[in-house]
């Protein structure tokens, strides 16, 4: 007989009580087991959700999470390791530049990263747009990159956290994906068994955010920092803004092609000011404070990494990228100052023409997405193109323009503007 059930699990969360050690211990890996029904614990996640639990039960939760899979073992390295987790965005191409970056300085970079869902874009999607690269790699083939090249960017292993795996696909359909202390678990329990050194925590704020208030995004931040440290993992967090998208790219292969002008020592402000912020911090994490990384993106470093990555995953880093069959341009409607461009608007429209999918199974268009020609503070003038829709499907303009609709503002010439700070707040 089991020392709990799922029923007094879940009456004792209902009623608001602290869950004990071993009430979660037992949750968690029943539940991966089989052992706990989905309607039951979409029940807890529930009452997880309203009445929030403590950061006890949210360390102990994490644990059980990672304790249902494997851990890696990253000692064996002669690099220390470092790894950055983003909670998503729009344009949010950073993991492209900042691994090889971050491996140009001797570091090893295990990136083991996901397919995008919704307007939000998965990292594995926009590299597989470079004609031959995979995203499979077995657990050797990892290490032996990460000692030659101190770079992969690769698809997690089944391994990892499998409970994470159950509940994930769980939360998304019963509407508690909201709850900070199981979006906590979840991100923690992969990075902590993932057995990196030091991790920076990218927790994006806005429109095109998981996180729309800055309050919640710097409590789900607090949340993560204590979790890792906690653990053993140098852990540090950055609130940046997700209220105007990221670059000046929405897609995949568009976004490869500006992650690669990055490398070469070009690339949009912002890109390049938010992968510098967090190179930064993980170089720190990984006791190298006397660099100014900005160095390795002009001289060309960065660029010798990110080829030879590609190429260990069978990628030609010279190949031409794919090209959308269709375009449709959007041109401004008056002159001034551009002033609002809502990231959610460009992060919907890039999903509508292709660039991403409703469900884990539907494939994406490599060369779809939206390229916007002006970011806020610049001026525009009427009929210069502001928006360049891509798509392989001309019938799928129109829903990505309705989503465009009433997403930027344009202001009278001589408005004064001031673009918000990318870099809010940093914990840890």
């Amino acid at each position: 007989m089991s020392e709990h059930d799922a029923v007094e699990v879940i009456s004792a969360k209902r009623d608001r009580q602290s869950l004990t050690d071993s009430q979660i211990d037992w949750v968690v890996a029943a539940y991966t087991r089989g052992d706990v029904a989905d309607e039951q614990m979409s029940s807890l996640a529930m009452a997880i959700l309203l009445n929030g639990m403590d950061q006890r039960e949210i360390a102990r939760w994490t644990a059980a999470m990672i304790a249902s899979g494997e851990r890696m073992d990253f000692s064996g390295l002669s690099r220390p390791t470092a790894d950055k987790h983003s909670t998503g965005g729009v344009g949010d191409k950073i993991t492209l530049p900042l691994a090889p970056l971050v491996a140009a300085h001797g570091v090893a970079v295990p990136q083991l990263s996901g397919r995008g869902l919704g307007h939000t874009g998965g990292t594995l999607d926009k590299l597989e747009a470079i004609p031959g690269w995979r995203a499979a790699l077995s657990n050797d083939e990892m290490m032996e990159q990460l000692e030659s090249i101190g770079a992969v960017i690769c698809a997690a292993g089944d391994g990892l956290a499998p409970a994470d795996k159950k509940l994930y696909a769980l939360r998304d359909v019963t509407g508690t994906v909201e709850a900070i202390p199981l979006i906590a678990s979840s991100i923690m329990s992969k990075k902590i068994a993932e057995g990196t050194g030091a991790l920076v925590l990218d927790v994006k704020v806005g429109s095109g955010a998981f996180m729309k208030d800055v309050d919640r995004a710097r409590e789900l931040a607090g949340t993560m920092v204590a979790l890792g440290t906690d653990a053993g993992v140098r852990t540090t967090a950055l609130l940046t803004d997700m209220a105007t998208p990221l670059g000046r790219t929405a897609g995949n292969a568009i976004e490869v092609a500006e992650s690669v002008e990055v490398l070469a020592g070009g690339g949009p402000a912002d890109v390049v000011e938010l992968t510098l912020a967090l190179a930064r911090e993980m170089l720190a994490g990984a006791g190298i404070t006397d660099v100014d990384p900005a160095d390795k993106l002009a001289d060309g470093s960065a660029m010798d990494a990110w080829k030879a990555m590609i190429r260990a995953q069978d990628g030609d880093p010279d190949a031409e990228l794919p090209t959308a069959r269709e375009q449709h341009v959007v041109n401004a409607p008056s002159t001034g100052v551009l002033t609002r461009l809502d990231a959610m608007s460009v992060g919907l429209a890039a999903w509508r023409l292709g660039a991403g999918r409703a469900r884990k199974e539907d494939p994406v268009q490599a060369g779809a997405g939206v390229v916007w020609h002006a970011r806020p503070g610049d001026a525009v003038t009427e009929g210069q193109p502001l928006f360049t829709l891509l798509t392989d499907d001309e019938h799928r303009f129109e829903r990505a323009l309705a989503s465009l609709e009433g997403g930027y503002d344009v202001a009278p010439e001589g408005t004064d503007f001031t673009p918000d700070p990318l870099v809010i707040d940093r914990i840890g």
